[in-house]
């Protein structure tokens, strides 16, 4: 593929990127499950506990960055086949991976946005961000990660979106509690820190755990950004592989 076939590629997806924010920007699942519901178990975990405060703000960074860049590309597959607006992206002249990383792209720019304010809420409480280039490298990178195991999800080929989001729950929720969110993965026995280490979140934490004031992470900054890279990589891989086995059952 040549340079200006692959900008022209880059264009279309962004072109599906837009149309995606515009119509699931601000939709339900999106508000519930990006935003809400990271605040929830936030507090949930906190009341009653006396924390370190730069220990709560990676542990919310973390969740905020996972459910929302997690909440979008699930629901926008299952929709377009619903409203038969899939059948006018298969006929346009752009492929599977093109259009797949459209919608990366814009649930990637929605984590990315939304992680600015647990960032912020840290710096208003004191907070101090010794490594923002870190931090700021691994919020970019874990989002398109977790938005591309998003597109995992929305591979199902069905027009529903409750039976999508009923299956990332049920995935989403587990990786939270083994992720050294709310337990450092020093701290789980074996099986846990075995568990631990399949988890895309982990490495995530572990990176804002080392990004903010006298927290120690427990893999070192190469090891987090390379899992995190290849997570990206494998996920991408085979929701290209899901989609193109399931678009002929969505026409």
């Amino acid at each position: 593929m040549g340079v200006d076939e692959m900008m022209d590629q880059l264009k279309r997806a962004c072109a599906i990127a837009k149309k995606d924010i515009r119509i699931y920007y601000l939709n339900g699942p999106v508000v519930i499950f990006g935003i809400l519901v990271p605040g929830f178990l936030f507090l949930a975990f906190v009341i009653g506990r006396d924390l370190p405060i730069n220990f709560l703000v990676a542990g919310l960074l973390g969740m905020t960055v996972f459910f929302t860049s997690t909440s979008v590309t699930p629901v926008i597959a299952p929709t377009e086949t619903q409203t038969r607006n899939l059948e006018r992206l298969a006929a346009a002249p752009i492929s599977i991976t093109t259009a797949l990383f459209g919608d990366v792209l814009a649930s990637a720019f929605f984590g990315i946005a939304i992680s600015l304010v647990p960032v912020l809420l840290g710096v208003a409480f004191g907070v101090t961000i010794t490594h923002p280039f870190i931090l700021a490298l691994g919020i970019v990178l874990a989002a398109f990660c977790f938005s591309a195991m998003g597109l995992i999800f929305s591979s199902i080929p069905t027009g529903a979106t409750s039976t999508v989001m009923m299956l990332s729950t049920m995935v989403r929720f587990p990786l939270v509690f083994i992720s050294g969110v709310f337990i450092p993965v020093g701290d789980l026995p074996s099986w846990g820190q075995a568990l631990a280490s399949l988890s895309p979140l982990t490495y995530l934490t572990d990176l804002c755990r080392y990004s903010f004031q006298d927290i120690n992470n427990h893999y070192p900054v190469s090891v987090d950004i390379a899992a995190l890279a290849i997570f990206l990589m494998i996920f991408m891989a085979a929701a290209t592989k899901l989609h193109e086995r399931s678009l002929p059952k969505r026409l």
